[in-house]
Parts: structure tokens; C-alpha cells; sequence
């Protein structure tokens, strides 16, 4: 090549090189590392590798491209656009040729590492490198004279058309190769697993000529309470299918900690619940293939992000030395195995990949939200929460990353509490207290409408009101603060006390009545104190956790706080910050990040080298453990007042006045969970 040759600019890439008359738009890419997709290898049967070329002139590079710049349509190419169709000066680059100086655009379904925007608001684009591609190959057909098996040559051809070298083959594809290769005239589809640091690339699947369907990977957040599991294509990122079932485990118990002591107290307990969970996963991975309408055979690439403890009995490892200090991992390792080897019923040679475990009780799904929120890539200081049965919390910005988890329970996701219930139609979600008649007004999962509206009777007729989900909860509960029903240290109120008759005497306590359904038949849902007491244990945890990392950062306000979990996009950041359960802050500091482990696990479903890249992000993150940390526990104290007894709030106390009031008048009742900041708040106030 030389200056006298043409010149060939790329575009978006920007990359340009000089290139003999003749060459091959496809070969110009591949020598300059331009991202063209090509799955036939250049034959024109994929029409991957599409690009449109620009004419006339392009003062910007310094290129004038005439008419001429590149070959006429040839016969491929006609054909093409005749059977599929070529969009109007689409061109394959297979096909054509530089003939003069030329500017190319690649269009982007015709890049490699195609961009997928994710839907949230923080979108952030996914670089598409996923480990299993299709290849398409020709196969020399086999000779008396050279005698070697159908398989060596498959090998061969992979690696003299697509540069893959020593692939390997599990027995299922040698037993059904011939009759593929001989149906398809020598002419194969190739999905290949790239393979790892320790295993060559795997030959996963052969199918006899040039196959136009799609091979899928599944992206699973593998939770206490729930398993969610997100299908994709592998070819360009899309999800196909999203689908959730409850943990199977959860009748072992809600938390975390009870099924670490079931598999103590239980011979076998362990193994039992590692069955349940991959059953579990399996009756899920039917659910989403026929959502999806694919073979679930079609699935040959998964990752999966859980705690430590969900982690340890998904691989059938006993969970017993996470029970007690120093909380010792089996291995805190990323892992790559088979589907196989974890009874997973999808592909025969599908794999799957692990993310790190941080520490402990910091896992693989504080991994994944690391890698989807990037707090150690941020300027200003980031307080990352994962809300769920066990709070998984990152502090961090470009100097440092801290963790830790915090045991918050069931009681955020509906369990635990007297009328609650997981996220479903018929659920109260959001909810308005009237602050003269202290009546509530809500809204139910499935309708846009609020209770006290016309119409909503009518709309909420298949559904019914059937309880309080996570979201509902919170809500309720900083809208009693609000509106002085119950007391900074978490005490309802007397009739005489609030003002309303919705509350009312339920044994030793009042409790408060949200809707009574009982005349058409429905139920009756109110918040008791007992309900009040678990919204506090779990929110003086979450404040906790947060505060002790803010402790050993040597801060004490965050720059923003974003809130993860499969319900962080339906928490009020207000009504969060009224509850305690999260650091004072701006209320436009406070987003949400949806499902953040679950699109971690997307991240390195897509793209491989985010793989790495969190394998080594993870080395860098401090581990702080609260369970031997003095100052949890005095945080947790103060945090548990509605919403904290010692910290002074300021900027929500610039946006809402929280009345200050004291329902233990020193008789009957529990007093509710104000430990002893509450106690101490009490004996002032005689």
C-alpha cells in the first residue's frame, strides 16, 4: 500500500488507510480494526458486514469520493437485494471494492459491538462482546488420499476462516456431526464459546448451512425473596424476555440467616436447598423460553449475581462458615463453569459465568451493582443501595470504593408486615394522607387512578385491594410521621391524640385502618405497631450500614444517593428520607437505578471484558463488616426513631415539618422501637 493508492476514511471510527485498487471493503475494515460484522466470512450470505458509502465532498476529512470510488453491484449483490433486499445505497462489503478515494459509513446493526441503551435514567450504553458467536465455514469435504475426521477438519476450517484456534468439542456435537455437515453440503453455522483463560473455545452448536436464527444468554439476579432472569439475544443485546419467580428457599426461611441455620440444625438441610433453588431456576428458564417462544436449547451462555449465602447453596456449597465470624467464603472467586454441573436445564453445552464475591456477606450481586452504577468512576461521592432482604450498600467516588451489607429483613419487600404482600396487581404502591381528616388515599398496582377518584371502584374490580406491597409500606409509614399519627419513636397514637378515628385500639397498641374491604367481601388492611417496629428494624439497619461506611470515609453528608433493588424505582426518595432510611441529602440527588445487580449481570452477560474489568474492580473494594463494627450498633439505635434521634436532617426539615409529638404518656403500650434515644427523648419530656 502506498500514498498513491486510494484513501478509505471510516466512519463513525474515524480510522483511514491507503488500500490497493481492488481490495475488499470487508478487508480494508479488518486490516484498519474497523467493527464490520461478518458471519459467512466474506461469501455474501450473512449480509452483515452492509455499509454505505458517501459521495461527493467531505471537506471535514479532506476527501472528494466521485461515483466511481467503489466497484459496480455484482451478481452477489443483485441477488441479495432481489431475494432480502438492500436498503437504498446499502452496499455488502464483502462485495464491493475500493476503487478511489472513499468514505464508508458502518451503519450500527452492522457493528460487531453494537450499542444497547439501556431504558433507565441513567442510560449507559453495553458494549456487545458476548462469549458465544456464530461462525459460518466451509469444510473441506473428506479425501482418501488426506485422511483426518470430520471434526479436525470443522476445527481446521474455524481456524483458517475466522483465526480460532484448538476448539474443542463436547461428545453430544460429535455424535451428530456428520449427518450436519453432509445435509449441508459441507457448508456449517458454528456457535463457538470463546472460551477463558483456562478453557480453549468450545464448539457449542452445528447447524448445516447458513443459519439465519438466534442464540440467546440469560442475564439472573439470583435474590433471597426473588429470582429474576433477563433472556437475550446474543447478537445484538436485546432483551427478549423478562420474567421473576419467588425463591423457592423462602420455606426455609425469609432471611438470609435462617437458612444458614436451617442447613445447621438440618442434616442435609444444605443440599435440600440447593435443589429447591435449581429447581426453582429451571421451572423459570421454562417460564421465559415459552414467554419468549425460543427451544430453550437456543440458550447457551448465562451469568448469575447473588449474595453469598444464595451463591454458597446454588453451588451446593454447605453455608455454614457464613454463619459465624470470620464469615470465610468457599471462594470469593469468579467462576466459569457448565450449566451442567449445576443442573441447569438449557443447552447441554451452555456455561455460565459467576461474578465475585467482594467479602463475606458483600457478594456477587454488590459486584454486579458496582459495575452497573461504577461509584469508583464517579467524581462526586456516590452512596450506592441495593434495598432488598439484605442491603448491599457502596460508598465510593475515584479515590475509593467501601462496602458493606447490612441484614435489613423481609419487611421492605411486603414479609413480615400484618396486610403485606409482594409487588402485585391489587397491591397499595403509593399512598397520601389528607392532613386534616388523616385519611388515607392510595394506589394500587394496576390502576393510575387514586382511591378517593371516580372510577376507581370500577378499575380495581379484578383486582381487588389485596394488601401493601414494599414501595406501599414506606410510603404509609412516613406519611403517618408526617401527618403526627405516629411518634418519632414509632408509637401510634391514641384517637385523642391524632385526631382521627382510623386509629384504634388493637390490644395494648392502636393500629391504624388504611381500607376496610369487609363489606364487599375484601379484606381489611391496617398498620399496626408491630408492622411500624419491622419498617424501623429494617430502615435502622439500612441508615446504619450507610452511616458507618460515611464513618470511615470521614464524611458526613453523601453527593448523592442512588437507590437500587427490584423496588428502588418505586420508593419516594422523600418519603425514604422521612422514614430515616437513607442519609439526609438533596431530593434531586436521590435516583433510582432499577434492578442494578440484575443489569450488571446483563453488562457481563453482553460484553466479556467487562468480566474482567469487574474481577479486578472488586480487588479494589475496602470491605467493611458491621457485624464487628462498635458504632452499627450505636448508629442503629439512633436510627431507629422515625426518622433518626440524633442526626439532625436539615435539608428534609427545609422541605417538610414533621410534628413533634409523644404518644407514651408512661401507661399501657410498647412504646415502639425508639431504643434508647426514644427512651432518653421520653424521661425529658416527663
Amino acid at each position: 500500500m502506498s500514498n498513491e493508492d486510494p484513501l478509505v476514511v471510516f466512519t463513525p471510527s474515524g480510522k483511514r488507510g491507503h488500500f490497493p485498487k481492488g481490495t475488499p471493503v470487508l478487508t480494508a475494515a479488518r486490516q484498519l480494526g474497523v467493527d464490520l460484522d461478518s458471519v459467512c466470512g466474506g461469501r455474501g450470505i450473512c449480509s452483515k458486514c452492509q455499509i454505505t458509502p458517501g459521495y461527493g465532498e467531505f471537506a471535514k476529512l479532506g476527501v472528494t469520493v466521485g461515483d466511481d470510488a467503489l466497484s459496480e453491484w455484482n451478481k452477489v449483490e443483485a441477488r441479495y437485494d432481489e431475494k432480502r433486499g438492500l436498503k437504498k445505497g446499502r452496499r455488502l462489503g464483502c462485495q464491493a471494492k475500493v476503487m478511489g478515494d472513499v468514505v464508508i459509513d458502518v451503519p450500527a446493526e452492522s457493528q460487531v459491538h453494537k450499542q444497547v441503551v439501556r431504558k433507565r435514567a441513567e442510560a449507559r450504553d453495553i458494549t456487545m462482546n458476548p462469549s458465544v458467536r456464530m461462525y459460518y465455514v466451509e469444510v473441506q469435504e473428506p479425501d482418501m488420499h488426506e485422511p483426518s475426521g470430520d471434526l479436525e477438519r470443522l476445527a481446521k476450517a474455524l481456524l483458517e476462516q475466522w483465526q480460532i484456534e484448538d476448539v474443542t468439542a463436547d461428545l453430544h456435537i460429535l455424535t451428530g456431526l456428520q449427518p450436519i455437515l453432509r445435509k449441508g453440503g459441507w457448508k456449517v453455522t458454528v456457535a463457538v464459546h470463546k472460551g477463558t483463560d483456562d478453557h480453549a473455545p468450545q464448539i457449542m452448536h452445528v447447524w448445516p448451512g447458513y443459519y439465519e436464527g438466534k442464540i440467546y444468554g440469560l442475564a439472573v439476579d439470583l435474590g433471597s425473596t426473588t429470582i429474576a432472569a433477563h433472556l437475550c439475544d446474543l447478537s445484538d443485546g436485546q432483551v427478549v424476555a423478562s420474567s421473576g419467580i419467588m425463591n423457592p428457599q423462602i420455606r426455609f426461611g425469609e432471611d438470609l440467616m435462617s437458612r444458614v441455620s436451617y442447613s445447621m440444625m438440618n442434616k442435609g438441610g444444605a443440599a435440600e436447598m440447593t435443589r429447591a433453588v435449581r429447581e426453582g431456576m429451571n421451572a423459570l428458564f421454562d417460564q421465559i423460553a415459552e414467554e419468549a417462544e425460543i427451544d430453550k436449547t437456543l440458550i447457551m451462555d448465562a451469568v448469575f449475581v447473588c449474595n453469598p449465602v444464595m451463591h454458597h447453596l446454588f453451588l451446593g456449597i454447605d453455608p455454614f462458615e457464613l454463619g459465624q465470624a470470620p464469615f470465610a467464603l468457599g471462594t470469593s472467586s469468579s467462576l466459569n463453569l457448565r450449566a451442567a454441573e449445576l443442573d441447569l436445564d438449557i443447552h447441554p453445552s451452555a456455561r455460565v459465568y459467576i461474578l465475585p464475591c467482594i467479602a463475606g456477606h458483600v457478594g456477587a450481586d454488590a459486584a454486579a451493582v458496582a459495575l452497573s452504577e461504577a461509584p469508583d468512576k464517579s467524581d462526586d461521592l456516590a452512596l450506592v443501595v441495593d434495598v432488598g432482604t439484605n442491603a448491599e450498600i457502596l460508598l465510593g467516588n475515584k479515590e475509593k470504593v467501601l462496602a458493606c451489607s447490612s441484614p435489613t429483613g423481609p419487611a421492605f419487600e411486603g414479609a413480615q408486615i400484618s396486610s403485606g404482600q409482594r409487588a402485585a396487581p391489587g397491591a397499595i404502591e403509593r399512598v397520601e394522607i389528607d392532613p386534616v381528616t388523616k385519611v388515607a388515599r392510595f394506589k394500587v398496582i394496576g390502576s393510575d387512578l387514586w382511591s378517593d377518584d371516580d372510577g376507581f371502584g370500577e378499575a380495581t374490580a379484578t383486582t381487588g385491594i389485596t394488601g401493601i406491597c414494599g414501595s406501599g409500606i414506606i410510603e404509609m409509614v412516613a406519611e403517618m410521621r408526617i401527618h403526627g399519627i405516629v411518634d418519632g419513636p414509632g408509637l401510634i397514637g391514641a384517637p385523642e391524640q391524632t385526631g382521627t378515628d382510623k386509629c384504634f385500639l388493637d390490644g395494648r397498641t392502636y393500629s391504624y385502618m388504611v381500607w376496610d374491604g369487609s363489606a364487599e367481601g375484601g379484606p381489611v388492611i391496617t398498620v399496626t405497631n408491630r408492622d411500624i417496629r419491622e419498617i424501623q428494624m429494617a430502615k435502622a439497619a439500612l441508615y446504619s450500614g450507610a452511616r458507618l461506611l460515611m464513618d470511615k470515609f470521614g464524611v458526613d453528608h453523601v453527593d448523592r444517593v442512588v437507590l437500587a433493588g427490584a423496588f428502588g424505582a418505586h420508593i419516594s426518595p422523600k418519603h425514604a428520607m422521612v422514614l430515616g432510611m437513607i442519609p439526609d441529602a438533596p431530593l434531586d440527588k436521590v435516583t433510582s437505578a432499577g434492578n442494578a445487580a440484575g443489569t450488571g449481570a446483563r453488562i457481563a452477560l453482553l460484553n466479556t471484558e467487562a468480566r474482567s474489568e469487574i474481577e479486578a474492580t472488586v480487588h479494589e473494594i475496602h470491605k467493611i463488616e458491621t457485624a464487628i463494627e462498635p458504632r452499627f450498633q450505636e448508629h442503629f439505635v439512633n436510627a431507629s426513631n422515625i426518622p433518626n434521634s440524633v442526626e439532625p436532617f436539615p435539608i428534609l426539615r427545609s422541605i417538610v415539618t414533621l410534628p413533634d409529638v409523644n404518644f407514651n404518656t408512661g401507661g399501657g403500650g410498647d412504646g415502639g422501637a425508639g431504643g434508647e434515644g426514644g427512651g432518653r427523648r421520653r424521661r425529658r419530656r416527663g
